[in-house]
């Protein structure tokens, strides 16, 4: 295990305080007047999905959590339970908990695989790549009009979602999406 100074705990990395794994969502070193550097952080429970703010002042060292990764299929959703598999052996199934998943399954489209976080041999989290991309499935065709401004509509994904994308996006494209804001990137050359 390794341990973080205060100056080291930053954004993205896994610490753990009092047995329980914490992602850093935010970080922010600073000092009042005369006084001693603190590090201000938004920290996510990996268990609860609870944040919490704390500070970690400059003599305050911390472990970083013991991590591992792993990858599943998901297979499908329905009636509120969430089905995945072993991608080795996909006669293992098992559903996951809606505080573990998140909103990931808002970027994972059937029949894909998902990396895992992996804390004590249970999985607590999903991890989605910072840019995914998806087939717009409804499109509503582009009006002329108010577009000074450059123009946007609401355009329904393969997942379900619904982000707003610019007006000359149609059904059939692929889109890539950041999923840490949930919004539009760039289109993409069709790929199937």
């Amino acid at each position: 295990m390794a341990i973080l100074n205060y100056n080291e705990i930053v954004k993205r990395k896994y610490i753990d305080i009092d047995g329980e794994p914490f992602e850093v969502m935010d970080s922010w070193v600073f000092r009042k007047q005369q006084r001693k550097p603190v590090n201000q952080a938004k920290l996510k429970s990996l268990i609860s999905g609870k944040v919490t703010e704390r500070a970690f002042h400059a003599t305050e060292k911390v472990e970083e959590a013991e991590m591992e990764s792993g990858t599943i299929k998901y297979l499908y959703s329905g009636k509120g339970e969430h089905w995945f598999c072993d991608n080795e052996n996909p006669q293992d199934r098992f559903t996951l908990d809606n505080n573990v998943i998140g909103d990931a399954l808002k970027y994972i489209p059937t029949n894909s695989t998902v990396n895992t976080l992996v804390y004590d041999e249970k999985i607590i989290g999903l991890k989605v790549p910072i840019k995914v991309e998806l087939l717009v499935k409804e499109a509503p065709p582009a009006v002329r009009g108010n577009t000074a401004q450059g123009g946007s509509k609401q355009i329904t994904l393969e997942t379900g979602a619904i982000i707003n994308g610019p007006l000359f996006i149609n059904e059939g494209d692929y889109i890539r999406i950041n999923t840490d804001t949930g919004e539009y990137v760039e289109r993409v050359d069709n790929k199937k």
